[in-house]
């Protein structure tokens, strides 16, 4: 791979304008297809084969002319104090507005709040709850205007008029300030770690490219694939993080070859060679990962991951080709100053740059105390990751719903008073569907009797309302109310208890009863995740020592590698247990309200941190490897790979911590975990896990760390990501030893 990859960047150095020119061409075409493409349309969360599923399925068929999970609007209206809702004045105002509402092209119903006993027991709180023919994302504007009207009008009376529903929900934007200052943060973190402003811009250009092609891809593609705004914000989270960190790998090994006295094609084609092949196995454990979600079965998730895999793959590809045709037209330009005065040509250290004079470098000093005093290192790291993922023995999962809102929307404020007009269940009903075309005397009207009494004998069920017949008179439809709230573990229980007790009803009757509703679709998909967890974690993990023993020819470092992925993945889950379930720093972060972790974001962030993980093992490990089967000793290898990439790879880390923590301020709550917790575990997997426990374990095993049984060597493919068939490329200079490693007598080499 080495050989190949060396010829891909010498090729495109030398044909760097039309290189340059295709990728341009891709660039404006994919936003030119993203700017004629329709807008795509947020999808309701569903997972098929679970019981909520497919009762909504049934509704769908048996009730053709309602949508089951189209959108609902509730107009909750409140009295002024001293007032009751009932009154004369505040009745006609409740009517005057739900009346402004009739007529609407896309209203399918509106309730009076006076007819449907929908007003609290005191009296001052009653809602109206107005159903929509067309989901929440194919609501017009004139449609929302005139929801939002109606309660203006009722405001205007002097009534406290909240929105609630999914009818007002919003797709994601983009642009906010904390987006910026992520990409900022990764600019001059640039600009420090390589020294030139050229080098720095060229690492964020490209990354930049790869990402505007790809969101644009994602726009192109939303309406055909069904792509919604979270897969564009992932897929630009991740494009751009990995991206930055792809390009600067590869140029910070262009700038070490130039520096060594290379020609500039040739140390293009070295970089790409070297870190190049690096880059590519980095990226397709992301990429591999990112895929895999597919087989967990829920169809977000599935294009979540596409979109994300699509992304990095865009990003390797740019770093291989892009990257080393902008070599071609700035050269000697991407090193600093400093270093292209010593390197010039007729300057006597044009040839190599002294890089043992002076103090060494803070990789160095790292890499030699670790060497030093491995065993307590690795004690300090080990029990510092333990004690940060304790709080994810805590671990619960759920889906956000209005109360996980700011308490400045008027969702959350229709939420809290519901809540207290009508108890907390009353935002999280439950819909019992009763199927009778299966059952043997088909008696519709006796059967949904016998669910309606079994239902209300259920412990923890504030009431059942009526039961609707289908036009067929074969399916019955009622609404149970819990006595808790959506998000807690009574009403997650209550569902397994409706579902055990309708089961007895089931077998005397023949008839199918399911339990729906989005409360338990939500309570599904969260045990869905947590059932699909471990086996996920098991195939992602496998594949870790499977793919870090085809390159690093060793079977104790790939089983480093993934013990050292986990003790991350459990701190990220402690973090977001602390931030979004305790309340922990939240109010520094900008999240109002506590609650579950969002039941998607374990296996997401699996996944993604997963290739994020192999990408500083992979970066880290190979120069240590390239050192090692270059005749150094295991200590040797150990301070040679943190003094070529200990400094990039934390300047990376912070880079993409930073792009990671800039998306934490956005609304979505989705997005708000994905940052926290992708921020966290990147944190704590370069700093710790690869900067601390990994050179730690390596200087306890010494070179039984490289050690590849024989027979595991013949099997193998032999990849050469250190670079070895290159040897032939290599100046001499190049070969000569490195001055800034001292023969170390560390550990049990």
């Amino acid at each position: 791979m080495a050989t190949f990859l060396y010829r891909i960047g010498r090729w495109t150095f030398r044909r760097r304008r039309l290189v340059g020119g295709l990728w341009l061409g891709a660039l404006v075409l994919a936003i030119a297809a993203a700017a004629m493409a329709p807008a795509g349309e947020e999808e309701d969360l569903s997972m098929p084969g679970t019981e909520s599923q497919k009762a909504f399925d049934l509704l769908d068929e048996r009730f053709p002319q309602s949508n089951s999970q189209g959108a609902e609007a509730r107009l909750v209206f409140q009295a002024p104090d001293g007032q009751r809702v009932t009154a004369k004045e505040n009745k006609a105002a409740v009517e005057d507005a739900l009346g402004s509402l009739h007529g609407s092209d896309q209203v399918g119903s509106t309730t009076d709040p006076y007819e449907t006993d929908a007003v609290s027991e005191d009296g001052t709180i009653a809602y109206s709850t107005i159903t929509y023919t067309a989901d929440a994302v194919d609501l017009t504007e004139p449609t929302k205007s005139a929801l939002e009207d109606a309660a203006s009008q009722a405001r205007d009376t002097g009534l406290t008029v909240e929105i609630g529903g999914s009818a007002l929900d919003a797709e994601e934007e983009l642009g906010g300030t904390t987006e910026i200052i992520g990409v900022a943060v990764a600019a001059v973190v640039l600009i420090l770690a390589l020294g030139s402003l050229v080098a720095a811009g060229l690492s964020l250009l490209t990354a930049i490219v790869g990402v505007a092609i790809a969101f644009g891809l994602v726009s192109a593609l939303a309406v055909p694939l069904g792509l919604t705004s979270t897969v564009a914000i992932l897929a630009l989270m991740l494009g751009l993080a990995v991206g930055i960190d792809y390009a600067l790998f590869i140029t910070s090994r262009f700038r070490d070859e130039l520096a060594q006295g290379s020609e500039p094609e040739e140390a293009a084609g070295r970089a790409v060679g070297t870190a190049g092949s690096a880059v590519v196995f980095a990226g397709a454990t992301v990429f591999i990962a990112l895929v895999g979600l597919g087989v967990v079965g829920i169809p977000e998730l599935t294009k979540m991951g596409m979109g994300g895999a699509g992304a990095v793959a865009l990003a390797v590809l740019v770093a291989l080709t892009l990257v080393p045709a902008l070599f071609g037209f700035f050269g000697r330009r991407i090193l600093s100053r400093a270093v292209r005065k010593a390197t010039r040509p007729g300057s006597e250290r044009s040839h190599r740059v002294p890089t043992a004079a002076g103090r060494p470098g803070l990789g160095i000093r790292w890499a030699r105390f670790v060497l030093r005093r491995p065993v307590a290192v690795l004690l300090v790291a080990g029990l510092g990751l333990g004690a940060a993922a304790l709080p994810a023995l805590s671990l619960e999962l759920g889906l956000p719903g209005d109360e996980s809102k700011s308490v400045q929307t008027t969702q959350r404020r229709a939420y809290d008073l519901l809540s207290e007009g009508f108890g907390p269940g009353f935002n999280g009903p439950l819909t019992v569907v009763v199927d009778t075309s299966v059952s043997a005397d088909g008696d519709t009207r006796t059967t949904t009797d016998l669910v309606v009494k079994t239902v209300r004998g259920v412990e923890g069920v504030a009431s059942v309302g009526d039961p609707v017949l289908s036009r067929t008179k074969d399916t019955a439809v009622l609404t149970a109310v819990p006595q808790t709230a959506p998000n807690s573990g009574e009403t997650k229980d209550l569902v397994h208890a409706i579902r055990g007790a309708v089961s007895g009803v089931e077998a005397d009757t023949g008839a199918v009863v399911l339990v729906t509703g989005t409360t338990a679709m939500n309570i599904d998909i969260s045990e869905a995740m947590s059932d699909a967890l471990v086996p996920y974690l098991t195939v992602v993990i496998g594949l870790a020592v499977l793919l870090l023993m085809v390159v690093f020819r060793s079977v104790l470092v790939p089983v480093k590698a993934a013990l050292g992925f986990l003790l991350s993945v459990g701190s990220a889950f402690g973090v977001l247990v602390a931030v979004f379930q305790w309340g922990w720093a939240a109010d520094l972060l900008g999240i109002e309200q506590t609650g579950p972790v969002m039941s998607l974001m374990p296996i997401l962030i699996i996944g993604i941190v997963f290739g994020l993980a192999m990408d500083y093992e992979v970066f880290l490990l190979t120069r240590m490897r390239e050192a090692y089967v270059h005749g150094a000793s295991p200590g040797e290898a150990i301070v040679s790979g943190f003094r070529h990439s200990g400094r990039v790879v934390a300047a990376a880390a912070i880079i993409m911590i930073s792009v990671f923590a800039g998306f934490i301020g956005m609304s979505s709550p989705t997005i708000q975990t994905m940052g926290v917790g992708l921020a966290a575990a990147v944190a704590f997997d370069a700093f710790v896990v690869r900067m601390a426990i990994a050179p730690a374990v390596l200087a306890l095993l010494g070179h039984r760390a490289w050690w590849l049984p024989r027979i595991l060597n013949r099997v193998l493919p032999n990849v050469d990501i250190e670079g070895e068939a290159l040897s032939r490329h290599v100046p001499a200079s190049v070969a000569e030893p490195d001055p800034a490693v001292q023969r170390l007598p560390v550990g049990r080499d």
